[in-house]
């Protein structure tokens, strides 16, 4: 129970708002001893995003988590910026279901747009519910309040945060849907800066702690043993052929199988030593017809977006007609460390530890497959080794917590490098038809833009879990790609446009989203095939796309002449004329509006292509980035460098390679990733608008990474390359097609 020390009236805005300061209770120790704080975590409270204690020391609860990017530095920043509090004295915790608000799944670029503006707005009524009660205090008026490092002064006296809430609670709402007056641009100190991230100097010295690293006293250490085929059926296990390993035990569930120990070395060896027999399975496509088989797929339902004018009589009327089919692999989200989670489960609550995006989501999906309500579950995320969307580490977090049921112990799940590559969900293939008709003076009269892609279920972005699935517990029969259908419309204005999706009923592995999912690949086909209109009207590409933006659009025009001036653009029309040598240069170029609403990005890249053995060198890429308010120069530009390099990587390398029973490419060596010297030179300019909203960074920049290489490599060899990735194969067929 909450013992109210004071009750004031506050006015805020036009309307009477009650603040209590009154005691909760130590929230640290109850942390320390692994219960559940007594706080409050619903998104319309103050006291759910933060709390300040007698030292004046704040702690910030956030459901949105750091994947590894630099955002809990973001984070912080926007809150000890808006309380006037140094960084020093501001403690995150994130994505803890017994803490933290529900701020929603930590992808589509919305930690800072949504969770951080959510802080901020907490914040702002904290810091407006302090300034009244100092003034009161202190005897003057708000407007001579000043603030410093959390210390209120005014007339030669003062008070601080800590004597004014310290050990108490704010007991105060926030309307995010109107929210209270933040403090003004000008006057932040931190937000705008390159403050240095947080987790590095932990992660330089190694003592920062992964979910690698976590450990639980009396932990059992697990490895779970996988059906060779997807679909595969359990059918004997001779438990007798570990007998010689100390204390390795058997989990049997279905077609569930680990064997758990208490050193990780011992359940390794059970593993590898276990003697099991499986029916045969053959789900999946023949890869050589991978997209034979897409178009064959039965379609649940067509979907349009971008409908503008009549496209189909304006193609017919068409003076001149060009079409163009791209396609982009499967991709694995190829962590580098593999998933791993830790659970507990006692007194009929289960308590899990894992790097997942979205713990409040994971807390739902544990709940349901071992019959327990929410409320019985805790999850709590522990950073891990990058993320890129939804991989394994909510598949690992439910091995290990189906097994600390059956154990009656704590248990720790550590993937193998196999289990990553062979059983995380994968980017699903797209496959994409685009048309276009142009007329006798060069304008473009009509575009269309049909993909095929997976469904998406309703309301439904869990992915169902694999040992839900492998048990036959309730599990979430979910199809669940992520929102790909996003940047199919084109964002020029074109007189008559139509995008149209069709929504597969299947997809060869289970889905899930990966880095920008679909506004990849979506921009990719869209920014190719526009740059094949440029070169079929012989228009500069930047200037073509300039043509066809909407007027109106001021930050898009200036993203495209900064873009001009950042890579010294030389203007002309595709592909370079008189090539010759066998390495030949190219550039290429790529614009998006992400989501046809929010942040802005340009590129140019330059490409080397060798056209003797088809291989593509990237040596440089130029970026114009537009998020609006930036919050820390330094942490944006890290994220462009990890989606540029990451892009390029899935670009030009990476595919996922199966057979018709299972995932073949299990290693580094059948699924590479880029290189160091495969990295390449990134040039930015980064356009802060301090008075605009945040928008979000950690996708956007991805979307325009495929076309303009494959724009460059025709500008360099005069030959599209419509297939993703870019291999030496694909690119020499193509130039002896077009000889």
């Amino acid at each position: 129970m909450n013992i109210h020390t004071s009750r004031r009236q506050i006015l805020k805005g036009t309307g009477s708002l009650v603040v209590s300061f009154s005691l909760a209770g130590p929230i640290g120790e109850a942390l320390a001893q692994g219960a559940a704080a007594p706080k409050p975590v619903a998104l319309t409270e103050v006291d759910s995003f933060l709390a300040i204690d007698a030292k004046g020391f704040v702690t910030v609860y956030s459901g949105k988590v750091d994947l590894g990017t630099g955002v809990r530095t973001a984070l912080m920043q926007i809150v000890a910026d808006e309380l006037d509090v140094p960084m020093n004295n501001v403690n995150l915790i994130e994505g803890d279901t017994a803490t933290t608000p529900a701020q929603g799944t930590t992808w589509g670029s919305l930690t800072i747009q949504a969770g951080g503006v959510q802080l901020r707005n907490a914040a702002a009524a904290a810091r407006i519910a302090l300034l009244e009660e100092a003034s009161k205090r202190l005897s003057v008026k708000p407007a001579v309040l000043k603030v410093t490092n959390g210390v209120v002064s005014a007339g030669g006296k003062r008070v601080s945060y800590g004597e004014m809430i310290g050990g108490k609670t704010f007991s105060l709402k926030v309307d995010h849907a109107k929210p209270p007056q933040s403090k003004d641009p000008k006057d932040f100190k931190l937000v705008g800066k390159s403050v240095p991230r947080v987790d590095i100097p932990g992660k330089m010295t190694g003592t920062f702690t992964y979910i690698h690293d976590f450990r639980v006293p009396g932990m059992l250490h697990a490895r779970v043993m996988r059906p060779p085929a997807i679909g595969a059926k359990l059918q004997s296990v001779d438990e007798t052929s570990i007998k010689n390993i100390p204390g390795a035990k058997v989990v049997k569930e279905g077609d569930f199988l680990a064997v758990v120990a208490e050193s990780e070395w011992n359940a390794i060896r059970g593993a590898r030593l276990l003697k099991t027999s499986w029916s045969k399975s053959e789900t999946l496509p023949v890869q050589a017809k991978l997209w034979e088989h897409i178009r064959g797929t039965k379609i649940a339902k067509d979907e349009e977006y971008g409908k503008v004018g009549n496209s189909a009589e304006a193609l017919a009327k068409g003076a001149k007609k060009l079409s163009a089919t791209y396609d982009f692999a499967i991709h694995t989200h190829g962590s580098i460390g593999p998933s791993c989670a830790v659970a507990e489960f006692k007194d009929g609550k289960l308590t899990s530890w894992s790097a997942s995006q979205a713990t409040h989501n994971l807390c739902t999906q544990l709940a349901k497959m071992l019959g327990l309500t929410p409320e019985n579950v805790r999850c709590v995320y522990l950073e891990g080794a990058g993320c890129y969307g939804r991989n394994g580490h909510e598949d690992a977090a439910a091995d290990a917590a189906l097994l600390a049921k059956a154990t009656g112990k704590p248990v720790r799940v550590q993937w193998s490098r196999a289990d990553e590559h062979g059983w995380d969900p994968k980017g699903p293939p797209t496959l994409i038809d685009l048309r276009a008709s142009i007329d006798e003076a060069g304008n473009v009269t009509a575009w269309e833009h049909e993909s095929w892609i997976p469904q998406q279920t309703p309301n439904g972005f869990l992915v169902p879990l694999v040992a839900a699935s492998l048990t036959g517990l309730p599990a979430d029969e979910h199809i669940a790609p992520g929102n790909i259908f996003q940047n199919s419309a084109i964002g020029y204005k074109f007189p008559n446009t139509k995008s149209v999706c069709h929504r597969l009923e299947t997809t060869p592995f289970r889905p899930s989203w990966i880095r920008t999912p679909g506004r990849m690949q979506n921009t990719y086909a869209n920014e190719c095939f526009l740059d094949e209109l440029a070169a079929a009207t012989n228009s500069d590409p930047i200037e073509f796309r300039l043509k066809y933006l909407d007027p109106a659009d001021k930050r898009g025009i200036e993203v495209l002449q900064r873009l001009i001036a950042l890579a010294k653009w030389e203007k002309r029309a595709s592909p370079r004329k008189n090539v010759s040598g066998n390495i030949v240069k190219g550039r290429g170029m790529s614009y998006v509006k992400y989501e046809l609403v929010r942040t802005y990005i340009g590129t140019v890249c330059d490409v080397e292509v060798n056209r003797t053995t088809g291989e593509i060198r990237v040596p440089k890429f130029y970026l114009v980035h537009d998020c609006g308010q930036i919050i820390n120069p330094d942490g944006l530009k890290n994220q462009l460098e990890g989606n540029v390099i990451q892009t390029l990587s899935r670009t030009l390398i990476e595919e996922v390679k199966f057979d018709r029973a299972q995932v073949t490419s299990l290693d580094w060596e059948t699924y590479p990733i880029l290189t160091f010297p495969q990295v390449p030179d990134i040039v930015m300019d980064l356009i802060d608008r301090p008075s605009e909203k945040p928008w979000g960074a950690g996708e956007p920049a991805a979307a325009v990474i495929p076309s303009a290489i494959s724009n460059a490599v025709f500008d360099a060899i005069g030959v599209r390359v419509r297939s993703v990735p870019f291999t030496p194969e694909k690119v020499k067929a193509a130039m002896k097609g077009a000889a």
